[in-house]
């Protein structure tokens, strides 16, 4: 990689030679020092006459970019080095791959409700769908939310609002409650004011109606569309502030 090549070497241990000594040396491999760092980026950062907005367009990737703004696709880890949010959590993801991610990261099922859950229906629990017959186990709750996470258990899906019931692992009590359910990924993860700004609410009342509900789904888009809005060094700028970079790796 072009980034790369203006790194020093350094000497590394891997996997299984760690602790294998010749003549009680240990044996290392010279390798680029991947954490090598200069501070040259980080001052184009804080000085606004050296950079200006972009928007990352829908599917575009990094080479793309560079290849757009710069007439080079070889500036594209300059994107990276701009902004610690693309550097901390990646490239945004397409609409197509982010279905994917949020619909891998929340499979189960939600079940809500504006009662009680103090006590019982806890985690480890089986319950089971009066009118569904479906079955599950509950993995977690949020009862900030009166919400109970539900691994299904088989073929046959919760009705979207149905009673359900649950025993303790000892059989000994059961517990019934009325429920909304819903696939997890589009289940509430909060509310927010018109700033913006979490708030916490009552899960006996449902649908509070002066706040914005956020589900899963709505949360990944908004933080998938927040790394759109990208830092990149002015077009005239870049060459010297690279070869700037480059030096001071090189020092």
């Amino acid at each position: 990689m072009d980034f790369f090549k203006n790194f020093k070497y350094a000497n590394y241990v891997f996997g299984a030679e760690e602790g294998t000594k010749v003549s009680g040396d240990l044996i290392t491999s010279l390798f680029t020092n991947v954490a090598q760092y200069v501070d040259v980026i980080d001052s184009v950062k804080v000085n606004n006459a050296y950079h200006t907005k972009y928007y990352i367009q829908e599917g575009e990737r990094p080479d793309q970019v560079s290849m757009k703004i710069y007439g080079v696709p070889f500036y594209h880890w300059t994107f990276f080095m701009m902004n610690d949010n693309l550097r901390e959590q990646g490239w945004p993801l397409t609409y197509r791959q982010l279905d994917e991610v949020v619909k891998r990261d929340f499979p189960h099922t939600v079940c809500t409700t504006t009662d009680d859950l103090t006590g019982h229906f806890l985690p480890g629990e089986r319950v089971i769908g009066s009118t569904s017959g479906a079955r599950g186990n509950i993995l977690r709750r949020k009862l900030d939310l009166g919400q109970l996470i539900v691994e299904q258990i088989g073929s046959t899906s919760f009705s979207p609002r149905e009673v359900i019931t649950s025993s303790n692992v000892s059989a000994t009590r059961t517990q019934s409650v009325l429920v909304d359910t819903v696939i997890e990924y589009n289940a509430l993860h909060h509310y927010e004011n018109a700033a913006g700004d979490y708030v916490d609410v009552d899960p006996r009342v449902a649908n509070p109606g002066i706040y914005t509900a956020v589900t899963n789904y709505d949360r990944y888009i908004k933080q998938n569309d927040a790394q759109k809005l990208i830092n990149v060094i002015k077009p005239d700028n870049v060459i010297e502030i690279v070869n700037l970079y480059k030096q001071a790796l090189n020092s």
